[in-house]
């Protein structure tokens, strides 16, 4: 199915351009955001009339993301999950869960805005990328810690998920003579 593109869409097009695209992508989410309309005279008519309005409203919508993406520039997001000792949380941090921590900070982030391929599922400094407009993306950090005493330790940059930070043992240290008779090592014997 041949669309005009009304704003500027990842991996398609600048907005005014016709481009060729699946009928079920072009039913199911490009015609009912708003995001096209279907290539045909009247529609190309249509979208001349009103191209100074559709590029002015662009401008508006990219310069507010602008400016929320100011304000996230640099900041470091801490959520507090269940996790075992070696760092598997016991759920996942998902994009509803980011756009929650996000609320509560103030900015008003869509889900569908968070880029995040999977869900998070261990302890750690996490980078996420959020598409705030076809133009504007920006990465935060996410501290996805045990409590807000280890997210302070993950941010100053101690790791709490080797056996190092969790045992107290210097890893480097260990030898297998260690854990295992040398002599049982020396003659194949099992252990």
């Amino acid at each position: 199915m041949q669309v005009i593109l009304l704003e500027r869409v990842n991996k398609l097009g600048q907005m005014g351009e016709t481009v060729k695209v699946k009928d079920g992508y072009a039913r199911n989410y490009l015609l009912p955001l708003g995001k096209a309309l279907r290539a045909n005279e009247g529609n190309k008519k249509r979208f001349e009339t009103e191209r100074a309005t559709l590029e002015a409203r662009n401008l508006e919508r990219k310069s507010e993301a602008q400016k929320i993406a100011d304000k996230l520039e640099g900041k470091s997001f801490v959520m507090v999950r269940s996790a075992g000792e070696t760092g598997q949380l016991y759920g996942s941090v998902a994009a509803r869960d980011i756009v929650e921590a996000l609320e509560a900070e103030g900015f008003n982030i869509g889900r569908n805005q968070v880029d995040l391929n999977t869900p998070i599922k261990t302890i750690g400094l996490h980078n996420v990328n959020l598409h705030l407009h076809a133009e504007v993306e920006i990465e935060i950090e996410l501290n996805v810690a045990r409590s807000a005493d280890e997210a302070a330790r993950q941010a100053k940059g101690e790791s709490l998920t080797s056996a190092d930070a969790i045992y107290g043992v210097d890893e480097d240290a260990l030898k297998p003579e260690d854990f295992f008779d040398a002599s049982q090592l020396e003659h194949g014997e099992e252990m």
